[in-house]
């Protein structure tokens, strides 16, 4: 079983970040099934060898990622993702410091994105702030 640490420190403790973002995705980019299948395979591993812990959401033309892991990991996996052609307009709603990860996986996929917009009060993913990324995280830990 792989062992999710964090080697960034503080004060003796280790520092772990939780980012999330937003973007406009690219043609059928998360629309189809292919499309999720190879986007998460390849995130997943590439997620568990960097230490990462990550969930992503796909609605309406738009991308929600959260990710987690040391400073560096995350900083790293955001200059890969600035770099992908399948996502433009990238947008942090929110990158702090939290306390332990939320996210149990490499990579999950919220599988009712409607039911989640719907829960958040929202329709367009446009319009997400960082409270609305903070509820969704919330309702995907209690589901």
């Amino acid at each position: 079983m792989h062992s999710y640490t964090d080697t960034s420190r503080l004060r003796g403790r280790a520092v772990l970040y939780r980012l999330i973002y937003a973007a406009e995705t690219v043609g059928s980019t998360g629309a189809s099934t292919l499309s999720l299948a190879q986007i998460l395979g390849a995130a997943t591993v590439n997620n568990r060898r960097d230490n990462i812990t990550s969930a992503v959401m796909f609605h309406d033309g738009w991308c929600l990622q959260g990710i987690e892991g040391s400073r560096q990991d995350v900083d790293r996996l955001m200059r890969r993702i600035r770099d992908d052609r399948r996502l433009n307009n990238i947008r942090i709603v929110s990158d702090k410091p939290v306390a332990e990860r939320r996210f149990p996986e490499p990579m999950g996929l919220c599988d009712d994105p409607c039911a989640m917009m719907k829960a958040i009060g929202l329709t367009n993913m446009a319009q997400i702030t960082a409270y609305h990324a903070d509820r969704i995280v919330e309702l995907k830990q209690a589901a």
